[in-house]
């Protein structure tokens, strides 16, 4: 996991450093724990992007493990994110992102002029049995779609 998320920041700053721009669009997904709802839209948006984009998850305040209901709302759609773990957003990593989405961690997210934002107010599904979890879940599947669409990136 930290091979994986160091890579990330690397590449990452390669990019902000101009020192790597492989031309594709790049989101960032924040939340305040990172297990939830910015997993949940990591998974949508590498799962309908493929290698058309570049999606990375964040949080404020990493939790310690992915919210085991969001695990299995997105198994129900066939998508795995049970590899992936909480994670903190760092400078590079938001300032290499072409679109910065938030979901409920406020002043706690970071700014940078210039960037693309968007906040996506959404229930938080921690805590949340599965059932609560899939409206939360196709929400942020649409908004997935349409935020690809604007990007200009074709979806599987």
């Amino acid at each position: 996991m930290a091979e994986r998320f160091a890579r990330q920041r690397l590449r990452a700053l390669a990019r902000v450093e101009g020192q790597h721009d492989d031309g594709l669009p790049t989101a960032l997904f924040l939340c305040v724990h990172n297990a939830g709802r910015s997993q949940m839209a990591l998974g949508f948006f590498q799962h309908l992007a493929g290698d058309r984009a570049v999606a990375w998850s964040g949080g404020s305040e990493p939790g310690v493990e992915v919210n085991p209901s969001a695990i299995e709302a997105m198994a129900e759609r066939g998508i795995d994110i049970s590899g992936e773990f909480p994670k903190p957003w760092t400078d590079e990593i938001v300032r290499a992102a072409d679109a910065v989405i938030t979901m409920g961690c406020g002043d706690a997210c970071p700014v940078f002029p210039g960037k693309r934002y968007e906040d996506w107010a959404l229930d938080d599904p921690a805590g949340q049995g599965v059932d609560a979890v899939r409206p939360i879940r196709d929400e942020i599947e649409r908004r997935v779609r349409n935020l690809l669409e604007e990007l200009g990136v074709p979806v599987s």
